[in-house]
Order: C-alpha cells, then sequence, then structure tokens
C-alpha cells in the first residue's frame, strides 16, 4: 500500500530471514505515538509476505539521526503494534545493538535467535470492541490489513488508540497442545516388519518428546495409525504440554520422587552458618554490589566448598536491596539442582525457572512477565535465561564459569559470561564467576590483578579431598574390558563394604567402531565420514552428529558382508559388562544423553541412586559436576586421556578440570575417597596436576605454554568456519578466492592468519568444512578482516560464520 512520503519514519529489525534492518513508515490510520521504540510491529515484505520486527527507535531517536531516504524512494507502511506497551525496554535494546556489534551480525539475528518462538510469529488475532461487542479479525499473518479499505484501517485505528483493542496471541489447537512421547527404553516390543511404529518410536526417542502436530507434520499423516497403536499397547504416552511443564517443575522443586537425588546444598529448617572462608566471601560481594560502579569477582572454592551456600545468601541479601538476581548453571541437571536449592534456602522467593528444553507457550509466558515486571525477581536457569529482561538486574552468578557449555558456538556464536558482565555493568552490578577449576584466562585475569578473587579453600564440614592414583592401561586391547583389573578389584571391594561408586566414560552408545571383518572397512556416517557408533538397546549404528541411524544386523556397504566386530566400549557395554563384575545383587544405573531422553528419566535415575537402590552409576560428562552423594567414596575415570590430544589448544586444561571435578564427586560424606584414572600416558604432565589437585600448579605449567605459542591470553583469536555441499564442484574455487581475501586482508591489518585448511571434522551433514584461525592483538581488526573477506565476489555459494574466541575448535 503506498503512503505519504511526509510520513514519520522508523527503523525497524526483522526477527527472520534475512534480519534486516529495514526504515519503515508510521501508516496514516495510527499516530507516531503508537509506534514506540521495542515495540514488535507487523511489517510488510516482498511480495504480500508479512513479518514481524522490533521498532529500534521512536520519535525522538528518529529526529536524533536525521533519518531519511534517497529521493524518489517511497517506504511502505508498518501494519500494525503487536503491543500496547513495549516489549524491551531502552537497556535490552542496547545489549542487544552492541552484541550484534561484537559479533558483527545484525540487532534483527540477535532478537531472532533469543526472543521466544512465540514472539516472532504474525500468527496473532486483532480484537476491537465496538458498540458493546467484541468483534475479533482472525489473520494467519495479519497480511489482509494491507488491503483494507482505508477508511476501515482509520476506524480500527481509532479504535485501537481509544483502548477499544487488543492483540491475542495463536490460539493453541490440541496437537500442539498434546505433547508425544516414549514410555519405555530401547529395545520395544515392537515387530521391525512395522515400519511406521518403528520409525515413529525412532523419532520419539531422538527429539525426547514432539507434539503430536509435529510427529504428523515430520513423518507424514500416514503415522497417525502407527500412533494410536503404540498408544494402546502403552509404548507412547501423550499429555498436555502444561502438565508435562508442571511435573517438570515439581520435580524441580522436590515435590515428587522423581527429584530426590541427594540432599540440598543447604536446607531450611535446620540453621545454617556459613564458615569464616564462606562469610569473608560474602563480605565482600555485598560491599561490591553496594558500591558505584559494576564489579566483578572468582569464587575460586575446591570441590565441595560450599559455594552454592555463598551464592544463595548473596541472592537473598540481593532481592533484600530491591535488585533481580540471575544465577546459572551450565546444564539443566545442574540448574534443577540449583533451583531446588533455591525453593529449600529462600522459600517464597520470586522465582522464574528458564531453559532451553522448556515449551515454546511456557518460555514465552515467562519472557512476557518479566517483561511487564517492575518489582525484583530471582531468576534460575542456563545460558538462554541471560536474555530474559529481567528488572533491575544485581547479580549474576555463573557457577561452574570453566564449563564450555557457557559459549554458544553454532549458530549465533556468543560467550555468556561477556554478555552477563555488559548486563550487570547496565546497572552497576556484580557478575560472580564460581568454580573449583577455573577458565585459565579468568584466572589470569585474576593474577594480572584484573578480576579480584575470593577463595573457599577447604571442604565445607571439615571433608577432605580424594586420593588419587593413576592405573596404567596401556596393555588392555580393544576387545578387552574397558576397566583394569586394579580397577575392577576396587569397585568390588567398594560395593561388598556397602558403599557407592561413579564411572566415568565419557562415550556414549555400545561400541563407537564397528569393524567388518571380511574387507576391514568400518562403518561410516555417509553424510559426515565419521564412524556410526553401536547402540544395542536400539538395535541401531547411529552418527552422534547428524543424527543418521541405519538398523543393525546390517550389510556392509563395501563387501555387503555382515560379519562386524564392535571395536571400543561405551557406557552402554560398560553397563551390560559390570552386571558380571560386582558381587551378586549389585546394580548398576547409567546417566548418558541415551538414558536421559525419556521426560523426568534424569531425576529418576538420579534418586535412585541417591536412595541407594544402585551401588554403581555409570556416566558421561554428565555425571562429573555438581552432584552430591554422600556415599560415594570411589570414583572410577575409564579413560583418562579420552580428549588430552585433541587438535585444540585448550585440551589439557579441558582434561584437568573434567577430571577434577570427577573426581571431587568421591569423598563428600564422612568417610574418604578414592579416584582411580586410567590412563595410557601416565608420563603427561597433566597428571601430576590432577593427583594432587593442583590447580594452581596446572595453571603455572599451562600460561607458560600459551605466551610461548601465543595462545589466548596473550592474543586475541577467533576461528572462521567455512563450508560449502558435498557435492557443489565449484567448491573448490569459492574456497580459493576466499582464501586469497582473507590472507590479503590479514597483510593489510596485522592480522595472522593460519589456514583455510580442512577442519579436524572435515564433513558433517553433507557439507565440506574447511576453517582458518585469525589471531591479533585486538578484536576491532579481526572483525573489520571478517567483513572484508566476507565480502569477496565470487564468494556467494559458501556458509562462512565468525567465531570469536572459540572453545570448540573441531
Amino acid at each position: 500500500m503506498p503512503t505519504n512520503a511526509a510520513q514519520p519514519l522508523r527503523a525497524v529489525a526483522l526477527l527472520s530471514p534475512p534480519y534486516a534492518t529495514l526504515t519503515y513508515a508510521v501508516p496514516p490510520w495510527l499516530p507516531p505515538r503508537a509506534w514506540r521504540r521495542g515495540t514488535r510491529v507487523a511489517v510488510p515484505l516482498g511480495n504480500g509476505a508479512v513479518r514481524v520486527g522490533v521498532l529500534l527507535d521512536d520519535e525522538a531517536h528518529a529526529a536524533v539521526e536525521g533519518r531519511a531516504l534517497p529521493e524518489g524512494v517511497v517506504p511502505r507502511p508498518m501494519l500494525w503494534p503487536l503491543e500496547r506497551e513495549p516489549l524491551l525496554d531502552a537497556g535490552y535494546l542496547d545489549m542487544v545493538r552492541q552484541l550484534a556489534l561484537r559479533q558483527a551480525v545484525s540487532e534483527g539475528q540477535i532478537l531472532g535467535n533469543f526472543l521466544p518462538v512465540g514472539l516472532r510469529t504474525t500468527q496473532v488475532r486483532l480484537r476491537f470492541f465496538e458498540d458493546g461487542r467484541a468483534r475479533t479479525l482472525r489473520f494467519r499473518d495479519l497480511a489482509p490489513l494491507a488491503h483494507k479499505d482505508p477508511s476501515a484501517l482509520h476506524r480500527l485505528g481509532r479504535a485501537w488508540m481509544d483502548g477499544r483493542g487488543e492483540v491475542l496471541d495463536k490460539a493453541e489447537d490440541a496437537a500442539d497442545a498434546e505433547l508425544c512421547s516414549v514410555t519405555a527404553d530401547p529395545p520395544w516390543p515392537v515387530r521391525p516388519s512395522a515400519v511406521r511404529q518403528v520409525q515413529l518410536l525412532e523419532y520419539l526417542w531422538d527429539k525426547g518428546s514432539a507434539s503430536r502436530r509435529a510427529v504428523l507434520r515430520d513423518l507424514g499423516a500416514a503415522s497417525s495409525t502407527a500412533l494410536e497403536g503404540l498408544l494402546k499397547r502403552g509404548l507412547v504416552t501423550v499429555t498436555r504440554r502444561d502438565e508435562a511443564e508442571c511435573a517438570c517443575d515439581e520435580a524441580a522443586e522436590g515435590e515428587g520422587p522423581a527429584c530426590l537425588y541427594g540432599p540440598p546444598d543447604v536446607v531450611s529448617g535446620a540453621p545454617f552458618e556459613l564458615n569464616a572462608d564462606q562469610n569473608t566471601a560474602l563480605g565482600d560481594f555485598l560491599a561490591a554490589l553496594d558500591g558505584p560502579r559494576a564489579e566483578h569477582r572468582l569464587l575460586y572454592g575446591v570441590t565441595g566448598s560450599g559455594k552454592t551456600a555463598v551464592y544463595l545468601d548473596l541472592a537473598r541479601e540481593c532481592l533484600a536491596r530491591g535488585r533481580s538476581v540471575m544465577l546459572l548453571a551450565p546444564e539443566v541437571a545442574l540448574a534443577c539442582k540449583l533451583r531446588r536449592d533455591v525453593n529449600e534456602r529462600l522459600p517464597g522467593a520470586p522465582l522464574f525457572f528458564f531453559h532451553g528444553y522448556q515449551g515454546p507457550a511456557r518460555r514465552e509466558r515467562t519472557f512476557r512477565a518479566l517483561a511487564a515486571r517492575r518489582e525484583p525477581c530471582l531468576v534460575v536457569g542456563t545460558r538462554s535465561a541471560l536474555f530474559l529482561p529481567a528488572p533491575d538486574l544485581g547479580v549474576v552468578v555463573l557457577d561452574e564459569e570453566h564449563d564450555t557449555s557457557f559459549k554458544q558456538d553454532e549458530g549465533l556464536a556468543y560467550q555468556a559470561k561477556e554478555v552477563a558482565w555488559f548486563r550487570v555493568g547496565q546497572g552497576a552490578g556484580l557478575l560472580v564467576l564460581g568454580s573449583a577449576t577455573p577458565d585459565v584466562k579468568t584466572f589470569h585475569a585474576m593474577r594480572e590483578g584484573r578480576l579480584p578473587m575470593a577463595a573457599l579453600p577447604e571442604r565445607a564440614g571439615g571433608g577432605t579431598l580424594p586420593d588419587v592414583e593413576l592405573v596404567d592401561i596401556k596393555d588392555l586391547s580393544s576387545t578387552d574390558s574397558v576397566l583394569a583389573a586394579q580397577s575392577g578389584a576396587a569397585l568390588r571391594e567398594t560395593v561388598e563394604r556397602g558403599e557407592q561408586a561413579v564411572i566415568l566414560l565419557n562415550r556414549r552408545g555400545y561400541a563407537p567402531l564397528m569393524y567388518c571383518l571380511d574387507c576391514g572397512a568400518v562403518a561410516r556416517c555417509p553424510h559426515c565420514d565419521i564412524g556410526l557408533t553401536y547402540h544395542k538397546g536400539r538395535e541401531r549404528l547411529v552418527c552422534h552428529y547428524c543424527g543418521h541411524a541405519v538398523p543393525y544386523p546390517a550389510t556392509c556397504p563395501n563387501c555387503k558382508c555382515m560379519h562386524y566386530l564392535p571395536m571400543g566400549e561405551g557406557t552402554e557395554k560398560l553397563e551390560e559388562t559390570l552386571a558380571a563384575l560386582l558381587p551378586a545383587g549389585g546394580k548398576v544405573l547409567r546417566l548418558d544423553r541415551d538414558s536421559t531422553r525419556r521426560p523426568g528419566r534424569m531425576e529418576e535415575i538420579l534418586g535412585a541412586f541417591a536412595r541407594r537402590e544402585a551401588q554403581v552409576l555409570v556416566g558421561t560428562q554428565m555425571l562429573s559436576k555438581g552432584h552430591h552423594f554422600p556415599d560415594v567414596t570411589l570414583a572410577v575415570v575409564a579413560d583418562g586421556d579420552l580428549g588430552l590430544n585433541l587438535p585444540d589448544y585448550r585440551a589439557a586444561e579441558r582434561t584437568f578440570q573434567l577430571l577434577v571435578q570427577s573426581a571431587g564427586r568421591a569423598g563428600r560424606g564422612e568417610k574418604p575417597g578414592r579416584v582411580l584414572i586410567q590412563t595410557r600416558d601416565p608420563s603427561h604432565y597433566c597428571w601430576n596436576f590432577v593427583r594432587t589437585a593442583d590447580y594452581e600448579g596446572f595453571y603455572t605449567h599451562e600460561i607458560a605454554i600459551r605466551q610461548r605459542r601465543r595462545y589466548p591470553p596473550f592474543v586475541r583469536l577467533a576461528l572462521v568456519r567455512i563450508s560449502y555441499p558435498m557435492d557443489f564442484a565449484g567448491g573448490p574455487e569459492e574456497l580459493a578466492r576466499f582464501a586469497n581475501a582473507v590472507r590479503a586482508q590479514g597483510r593489510e591489518r596485522g592480522v595472522q592468519v593460519l589456514g583455510p585448511a580442512p577442519s579436524p571434522l572435515p564433513l558433517l551433514r553433507g557439507r565440506k568444512r574447511f576453517q582458518c584461525l585469525l589471531k591479533a592483538d585486538d578484536w576491532p581488526s579481526i572483525r573489520s578482516l571478517f567483513g572484508a573477506a566476507g565480502a569477496a565476489p565470487g564468494t556467494g555459494h559458501l556458509r562462512i560464520s565468525l567465531d570469536l574466541d572459540p572453545v570448540n575448535m573441531l
């Protein structure tokens, strides 16, 4: 619809591709004051399409920027605001702008990635009250507004300004509200010939749960019959999404039996007093919070030293000062535990719980509630909770700050620590980074005097750190059990004494490789060229990167034979072999991504182990940190070398952190603990520091290596990822053009360019992958190089992304 060029102009950030910031005119049917900065708006785009955007300016900002268009250009008008009051305030938009500048992307891309999906859709309804009656306009995407009679639009505009109009969310129908999930772990009692039922079970197993609508959309209408058959047999259950979320909330709050995995770190009812070190840390934090500017602190405490107790008392004091708090954990399981501790220590606190596995409707309700809230509150969640609009944010705590989960490296890359620091900086707040094994860069900042530290050097309650021993397994063959004789004997003795043990093996599935005895080939994923992992329970060979799966037994694609030898051992096989190793009556539980796919299953496993229904818990790194089991006296790390020799300058640091955190699961009660670390290279320097939990010794050794080899924190490091479809013939030529451009820009800007070279995982999800490292003394040089090289002609088919300070080098 054409508009008068004299109408005021506004900048709108689109929340979906192309994520551009476009200029629109204020339409004549609504006055300029109806279009306020931070409001979501429906705008036309292309041939009749309507998108959601966020207004980046209002009358005052537009006047300051002197927004104008080239002569002869007539802007299109915006269609309708999607709320009366702006959803996002100025502080939130400032955060979005700064993050967009840092990551060299548009503001729309930031908003489109972090706003809940329900806030990015035009599938809404407009309701107006005329002559005492409600009239609802049901538009699938608001596009019909652009074709309504001008007089009708003006009439609707007057009703809106008079308060007689509102925007309603899309009504959720039954197919969206019904959540389907599998009720039992594989193998399932289904005939192999029941192809659709098997397909549906595998689909739900991979998803964890999915709405009925998603099932029918992804698997086709014919899957409806298979779904009904599985429902009758009790292999699949359907619940309302809100009921499932309430059940999950009760488990997190400690109201149901599923959540009872170990006592909380702090317990209400019985008085809990901080010890001297904890009180010193809390006093320092409160003084920083009450200061005139933003502050940050490192809470460096050994495993079991009571860092959570300090967080909770700090949260209570911050709320008492009328300011909001965010307590964030790197994983959902740890966030659930942290929420339970909050409910025990701070009953009645205004608590909001948020993580990426919640349903979209739940996340949208939380976001809207916080956007409208003016009173202080406490937010518990994972990394994504950082983008909630909590009012007057005073404290942000990142527990286990060293964990790589605080860095988003797929899609839109960002570092949670940087976002958290910006957020507390907006209101002179406090950022607390807590860890027993801090990130080397974090500890370096402390040593350089840029990050004050509070230390908790002793375990709370007087416990001692466990003894750590190395077990040499270089003589174990690939067909032997993953546990050496010494480890097996220690495990049996522990169980016979009536104590518990945890075993860490960071490799899920039954066998990581399947070797063909006839031709010597390894079963590989056709899309990723990576070995397929055998999952015995599912009777599938599965790619852990793209999800590709084939039934097993299967014919070798190379020689068409079926004689496979499983190579290596994963958590599924270890669980099976331990049954024969333990004394009679010994029971084993497994905690990994596969065993916890069903909703609530993680809490069930942890609860059963805490109630001593099993003597041994086998798992991946999911069980390496945060969990508190007083009866665990033995921790075994089955393959300590895994990850130590990866092509990543952080490989030794990650291994040290993982093993020290894993060792911290033992000896947390009154009984002393013991840790066995199996390794094929007992001479590696890392083990000397792991055995004594000597973080500072490890740091001194590691920081010297990084300084010598010019790695962070002594340089700014970025990773440029490049890929193209595996069947694209022009890929090598376009890659060569990009390589020439990036090297030329590097010479011009003084940036060291290494590569492009094939990635360590050169083929993933059907795309050939390459990468290059950029080293510079400052971030602007890297960002300007990336912008210039990415615009090089003849590279339009390449997918190129920039990851500043990468944590995943694969």
